[in-house]
């Protein structure tokens, strides 16, 4: 086989990427493009330099968002991983693990629209839950205008990605070879050394995986707010979703593309300081 045939047939997988790299330049890469020139721009059109981000800092929404966002995603990212590992780690040491596999995606199904109704059936001010407490005497909790709001939004991340994390853990502990667990069971390791000293440090591939897809997944939890409650929700509630959507109505449009630059650079430096950390210890 000559060095040009050999150098085509390289080549070959390209026409399969050219399509989603043509994609993913339109519709990602050329729009955080135009972001980034617009952040260093007013609204009409006079070079504004640093100022658009001064003046995003200093808004008490901007901060506002930022804070219930980070404090959502250090809530739920970790809840998330341990509540889906310790699931995973039961269903299979079932022997029908296969049949539940399928049951974990049901969550995933359900359609956004009909979780809103559930909660508002729920959680309303006129929702079952406070006509049962004042059918006791006891006077009603407003779940959706108070604090609360924040943990109801905590359940409903937890419910809908709960399934697809738990089955990201079970390939994991599938794949994992049965040689080294029976080897440690032989060489007198009861089942909490095996879990510990065994599966999780070969695990952290997975769980690497699921980490970084969770904290993304964090990022997305707009929807079932807004359709809750609104443009602007309860304090506690109020994600940068709400603000990009609030700026975007009212079209500050410089504001927000040195928020969504902001955004970026600081999800980008987590996640490399993730990648790091993990490359450190491993």
């Amino acid at each position: 086989m000559t060095s040009g045939s050999t150098h085509r047939k390289n080549r070959a997988y390209l026409p399969f990427l050219l399509p989603g790299l043509a994609g993913v330049t339109l519709f990602t890469f050329l729009p955080f493009a135009d972001s980034l020139r617009r952040s260093f721009f007013t609204s009409s059109g006079r070079f504004a330099g640093l100022e658009n981000f001064a003046v995003t800092i200093d808004n008490e929404a901007f901060r506002l968002a930022v804070w219930n966002t980070a404090r959502f995603t250090a809530v739920s990212l970790p809840l998330l991983i341990v509540s889906a590992f310790i699931l995973a780690y039961l269903l299979c040491r079932l022997k029908f693990c296969g049949v539940i596999r399928s049951v974990l995606l049901f969550p995933m199904a359900v359609p956004t629209a009909v979780l809103v109704l559930i909660w508002k059936i729920l959680f309303s001010d006129n929702g079952c839950i406070n006509g049962i407490l004042a059918s006791h005497g006891i006077e009603g909790i407003q779940f959706l205008d108070s604090g609360a709001s924040f943990w109801l939004l905590v359940m409903s991340f937890l419910w809908k990605n709960l399934g697809y994390t738990v089955l990201l853990w079970m390939t994991g502990i599938i794949g994992l070879p049965a040689s080294i667990t029976e080897a440690a069971r032989v060489d007198g390791a009861n089942e909490r050394q095996v879990l510990v000293k065994i599966m999780l440090p070969n695990l952290r591939p997975t769980l690497y995986t699921i980490t970084i897809i969770t904290f993304l997944n964090s990022f997305k939890v707009f929807r079932e707010a807004f359709l809750v409650a609104g443009s602007y929700p309860h304090k506690s509630m109020y994600l940068l979703q709400h603000l990009f959507n609030n700026w975007f109505v009212n079209l500050d449009l410089d504001k927000m593309a040195a928020a969504s630059v902001i955004v970026f650079a600081v999800i980008f430096a987590a996640i490399m300081l993730l990648r790091k950390v993990w490359n450190n210890e491993n």
